[in-house]
């Protein structure tokens, strides 16, 4: 398995995207609180989308001659660290620019690619992904989501949870059975996109534990979907989301969810030493085990970068990375706590306190989204030959 990650750096062309991004960043974003910031991936910012979009940086992967970049994954790459060090708010667009455009691109017909992804580059489209159903969750191959064939198209009925921001997007890909019954498993799924305004689709936020509204259930009562709402084979809808997720599963997204929150304990660290105040130990050397540990996670999601943009579908290796991934960013918060808690009467920073207690809330969902770290694992183990 050590040799399916080689050592890979970012192009020069591609990194030097970073500066520009950085000073729009800060000319549009402004100061913002961290704990604001640390909302990044759940804030929801259409105006902010659009502002990215005029700088020609949603789509960068997509074809030019749809309103894309033209680019390789390693320039989506620098722009994603950038934002999420920020803390701009990304949830807009992020679904659609991240995995939606990239799999319309690589199996949709040509009407599709024309429809969609210059909408996608202009951020006026968003998607959301229906993959998860009430009692599967994560499990895929036991979608019971069906679209049937009619006269003209297909009659859409079933339902999904766990939608992100299905309640604000424009379209949904879902992920459904064409053919067959849940016991067939892979056999018989495929991908149709859903307009979310057509008639039947009821869609229902969910309120999580931070109070946010991100998530929805969307239920399906007898949609009509144009002929044309499914993306390549029907049947092959399992292929295709696989290689769907390797998208979702492999960025930097995967290790930066709780990077505000490190970086605002850095601050306070760096100030109490200025200060005089001596750092303990124990302080210095958690911080410096986390820093090796991301430095080390950065190092494996590049190398998977690497092999998307060679062309290549690295499952295996994006839900390794995913999983390794999410399990720092949640010990992130958990470390900070210890190190705080071991000092009862020195009263934290306000904005470490504020952004410790959000990021705490949401960090056991980073285990959830893109795939649950029980599924993650049996995948993983299929991938290396183990089951």
């Amino acid at each position: 398995m050590i040799d399916q990650f080689p050592l890979t750096w970012i192009p020069p062309a591609d990194e030097t995207l970073r500066a520009p991004v950085r000073a729009f960043l800060r000319e549009v974003l402004g100061s913002r609180s961290p704990a604001t910031r640390a909302r990044s991936w759940m804030e929801f910012d259409a105006s902010f989308s659009r502002a990215l979009a005029e700088q020609g940086w949603l789509g960068l992967t997509l074809p030019r001659e749809y309103g894309g970049g033209g680019r390789s994954p390693f320039a989506r790459f620098v722009l994603v660290e950038e934002l999420l060090a920020a803390g701009a708010p990304v949830s807009a667009h992020w679904i659609a620019d991240r995995q939606s455009g990239p799999l319309i691109a690589r199996y949709g017909t040509s009407a599709q690619k024309a429809f969609y992804l210059p909408r996608i580059c202009a951020a006026e489209a968003f998607f959301c992904i229906g993959m998860s159903e009430p009692n599967a969750g994560s499990d895929l191959a036991s979608v019971r989501t069906r679209a049937e064939r009619t006269g003209n198209g297909w009659r859409l009925s079933g339902r999904k949870i766990w939608t992100t921001n299905a309640d604000r997007s424009h379209f949904m890909i879902a992920l459904v059975r064409t053919s067959g019954t849940p016991e067939d498993r892979h056999r018989g799924l495929s991908q149709v996109i859903v307009d979310l305004f057509a008639p039947g689709v009821h869609i229902a936020p969910i309120e999580d534990l931070a109070g946010d509204r991100h998530f929805s259930e969307v239920t399906f009562d007898d949609v009509q979907l144009a002929d044309d709402a499914l993306i390549g084979t029907e049947g092959a809808g399992w292929e295709q989301v696989t290689a769907e997720l390797a998208f979702e599963r492999s960025g930097p997204e995967r290790i930066y969810s709780s990077v505000v929150l490190l970086e605002e304990w850095l601050r306070t660290l760096r100030v109490a030493g200025l200060a005089g105040n001596e750092v303990a130990r124990s302080d210095r050397r958690a911080l410096g085990a986390l820093i090796a540990e991301l430095s080390t996670l950065r190092e494996l999601s590049l190398s998977v970068t690497g092999r998307l943009a060679h062309g290549a579908s690295p499952a295996t290796e994006a839900a390794l990375v995913k999983d390794l991934g999410t399990s720092f960013e949640q010990s992130i918060p958990a470390v900070i706590a210890d190190a705080l808690g071991a000092r009862p009467f020195q009263r934290p920073d306000g904005d470490l306190a504020d952004t410790l207690a959000y990021v705490t809330k949401v960090a056991p969902s980073y285990s959830l989204r893109g795939g649950t770290r029980e599924i993650l694992r049996g995948m993983i183990a299929r991938g290396l030959g183990l089951r």
